[in-house]
C-alpha cells in the first residue's frame, strides 16, 4: 500500500477519526518523560495529538502524514490549543528531511499500514536516517497479541488484514494492517539501521524505543 492509498482512505474518515483520537497514549507521555532536543518529528501524526505532548519537550514539531484531512484537523488542533507544528504531506518511507536532524520521535500506528514488508524495512530505515546520532524514537504497531486478533492463527509472520472504520450512517472504510507478531516486530527492528534500546508489549501494541546505528 502506498502513501497515496493511505492518504486516500485516511482522508476519506479524517473528520470522524480526528473526534474518537483525543488524548494522548500514555506509552507516548512515558517516553518523552524527562527526554528534550530541538526538532521533534511525529510520524504519521494524524489530528496531532502526539505532536502536542512532543511540542512540550522540543522547540520545534514536524508533523508528517499521507492524509491531508488528517493533517487539516492537526493545524486545527495546533491553532485551538495553542502549539506550534509545520505540516509536511508526506511518505513514511521517503520522509522530506536532512540527514540526522531529529532529536526526539514518535512513529505510533502507522508503520502497520505500509505494505509490503520491503516498505516497512524503508520506512525504518528512513527514520534511523532522519535522527540525530543521540536522537530517540518511539515505535509501535499493533500486534497478533491484541484481543482482537486473539482467535487468529499466524505462522509468526503476523497477519495481513483489513479492519473496516464505520463512519455516522454505517458507510464502511476498510484500513489494511499488517499485525505483527511480536518476534516478527523484533526482527524487523533488528535488520533495519536503527538500534533497539527497549522493548515492551502494551495495551496489545508492540513498542520499541530505538536510535539509529550511527549514533556515538
Amino acid at each position: 500500500m502506498t502513501g497515496a492509498h493511505v492518504g486516500a482512505t485516511y482522508d476519506r474518515i479524517a473528520a470522524h477519526f480526528s473526534k474518537t483520537r483525543a488524548f494522548a497514549w500514555p506509552e507516548i507521555e512515558e517516553f518523552l518523560d524527562g527526554r528534550e532536543g530541538f526538532l521533534g518529528l511525529d510520524l504519521g501524526c494524524g489530528n496531532g495529538r502526539h505532536a502536542e505532548v512532543l511540542a512540550d519537550h522540543t522547540e520545534r514539531v514536524v508533523g508528517v502524514d499521507a492524509s491531508t484531512g488528517l493533517l487539516e484537523e492537526a493545524a486545527n488542533r495546533a491553532n485551538e490549543r495553542g502549539f506550534t507544528l509545520d505540516l509536511v504531506a508526506g511518505d513514511a518511507a521517503t520522509l522530506p528531511l536532512r540527514d540526522g536532524a531529529v532529536d526526539l520521535a514518535v512513529y505510533v500506528a502507522t508503520i502497520h499500514h505500509l505494505r509490503p514488508r520491503n516498505r516497512r524495512l524503508v520506512s525504518l530505515n528512513e527514520l534511523a536516517r532522519v535522527l540525530a546520532p543521540s536522537g530517540r524514537a518511539l515505535v509501535s504497531a499493533w500486534s497478533t497479541a491484541h484481543s482482537r486478533f486473539e482467535d487468529e492463527k499466524t505462522d509468526g509472520s503476523g497477519l495481513d488484514t483489513d479492519v473496516a472504520w464505520t463512519l455516522p450512517g454505517g458507510e464502511t472504510v476498510p484500513r489494511f494492517y499488517h499485525v505483527y507478531d511480536p518476534a516478527e516486530f523484533d526482527a524487523d527492528l533488528a535488520e533495519s539501521d536503527l538500534v533497539v534500546h527497549a522493548s515492551a508489549l502494551s495495551s496489545g501494541n508492540c513498542y520499541a524505543v530505538v536510535g539509529p546505528g550511527t549514533e556515538p
